[in-house]
């Protein structure tokens, strides 16, 4: 049987997606995944459409998605077309909370990046001569 026929392996799986062999486990035993289908050897074997399914998931975790979040969203989609709008409103609420969060993050960054000018300011200061030989250090 072919590859493509036969499906990826745990350890394929992972490799395709950057998921650890355990986490992947996990996401099935949180109830995340379908059930996957198994070779004759009683091996997992994941599809092209649970590539594509756990390519999302990362997704959502990696935007801070809680497993409690996604489990929800799971039994949605599992449960087919009659939950496209509750699946909409998750994921409309989720993309408010990633947007309240870009926001706080680039507040961040900007508090950040002015810090770090004044250190650099500070910085080469101290390696100009000082008129009147004192030595500021600014730590606010």
């Amino acid at each position: 049987m072919a590859e493509d026929e036969a499906g990826l392996t745990v350890a394929q799986m992972s490799e395709a997606i950057g998921m650890t062999a355990h986490t992947l486990r996990y996401y099935e035993r949180a109830g995340l995944i379908r059930t996957v289908s198994r070779s004759a050897g009683n091996q997992r074997r994941y599809s092209a459409a649970d590539v594509e399914w756990l390519r999302f998931l990362v997704r959502l975790r990696e935007t801070g998605m809680p497993i409690a979040r996604m489990r929800e969203y799971a039994g949605l989609r599992a449960r087919g077309p009659a939950t496209t709008d509750s699946r909409l409103r998750l994921l409309e609420e989720h993309h408010a909370d990633l947007r309240q969060q870009i926001t706080l993050l680039r507040a961040h960054e900007r508090a950040l990046a002015v810090k770090i000018a004044a250190y650099r300011d500070d910085l080469a200061a101290r390696h100009e001569p000082r008129q009147n030989g004192t030595d500021d250090d600014r730590d606010d």
